[in-house]
């Protein structure tokens, strides 16, 4: 049997890039990429599973920053729970690589196992991740996010209830700890798009099979609502008007920050949170500074939603209160300040009453 002719990539790379101009990816992105921090030279890592989207990512990085090529580290991670498609997924990314003479480097899941969850094998991924930027001292990790991303997020968020802050991820531009960025370019297209651009260019990339199983939530959404959602929208172009939200629910979300920023309402430690200045405001405003005097204290453990809820109640009553933080200690409200009040080390055996 005659193996198949061998891809020219920087070819499939220039062809694409034809078809998705630059001026087509996120403006969010293109305006990063020409901010002074990114134009200094430093490397940036491309999430690179193989796939459609991660492969169009790659090419379209490749080609419309050819400045950066020598620069561009891609990550390959192996959740090792398809076993031998996972190491032909691999071997197909290290080709193309080569071929693009992009640095590639692999991980893989060492506590894989059957059944795992989707937020485990997301975590072993991101540490993956992070690691790989932290070794080569790099800031920027590109995804291969797209339109689709956007409203299985935003379906599957909603069924957990979340806020503006969660309903407006995937974000194109999302600024990460210790100075990181993640970067999104492809959200301002649709997935069945970018894989027809991709070929007409004459590419090809790996399907992962466990994308058709009904394991994760995340494959549930995309093979039985979202079709059906699409469809009843008739008239509607379902997918734009995700993003179209997505990018609204962004903006409402920065302003409500930028609220509580204007505010200021924690001391500069986070210890104290003043409840005075919050008297009145929009309860939006209000749980945001709660989540953030929450996040600056140490050992309080997980707050239940509807602990929280009562201790956003209670902050806005404004009036003495003694909350419970389980083991650690208190929330306490007094003369219109929150603080923290924990328990001597003897007491923390068992709970706090």
């Amino acid at each position: 049997m005659p193996r198949p002719p061998q891809i020219d990539w920087p070819r499939v790379a220039a062809a694409l890039a034809a078809a998705i101009p630059r001026e087509r990816l996120h403006p969010a992105v293109n305006a990063r990429t020409a901010e002074a921090g990114e134009a200094s030279g430093r490397g940036w890592g491309v999430a690179f599973s193989g796939g459609g989207d991660s492969l169009a990512l790659l090419l379209l990085v490749w080609a419309h920053w050819p400045e950066r090529r020598d620069k561009l580290t891609a990550m390959h991670f192996d959740h090792r729970l398809r076993g031998r498609e996972s190491a032909a997924d691999a071997t197909f990314c290290r080709k193309v690589c080569d071929a693009l003479g992009v640095r590639y480097v692999e991980g893989a899941w060492a506590e894989a196992r059957k059944g795992a969850s989707e937020a485990e094998a997301r975590e072993a991924r991101f540490r993956f991740f992070e690691r790989e930027l932290g070794r080569r001292r790099m800031r920027t990790l590109w995804f291969g996010h797209q339109q689709d991303d956007i409203a299985e997020t935003l379906l599957m968020r909603l069924a957990r209830g979340s806020g503006t802050a969660g309903l407006g991820a995937p974000r194109p531009v999302q600024a990460m700890p210790g100075g990181r960025v993640h970067l999104r370019p492809l959200l301002t297209m649709k997935k069945d798009a970018l894989l027809d651009a991709l070929r007409k260019a004459g590419a090809v990339w790996r399907e992962d099979a466990s994308n058709g199983t009904a394991d994760y939530f995340r494959n549930r959404i995309r093979r039985e609502v979202m079709p059906a959602w699409v469809l009843a929208a008739t008239d509607r172009d379902a997918l734009a008007g995700a993003a179209l939200s997505r990018e609204l629910l962004d903006e409402d979300d920065a302003a409500l920050e930028a609220w509580v920023d204007a505010l200021a309402p924690l001391s500069a430690d986070g210890s104290r949170l003043d409840v005075k200045i919050l008297h009145g405001k929009p309860r939006a405003v209000v749980r945001r500074a709660l989540h953030r005097w929450l996040g600056a204290q140490a050992d309080t453990g997980d707050l239940s939603r509807q602990g929280f809820e009562a201790l956003l109640a209670a902050v806005e009553r404004g009036g003495f209160t003694r909350f419970s933080l389980g083991r650690s200690g208190f929330a306490v409200i007094r003369k219109g300040v929150l603080q923290f009040e924990r328990l001597p080390a003897a007491k923390r055996t068992g709970r706090a009453n």
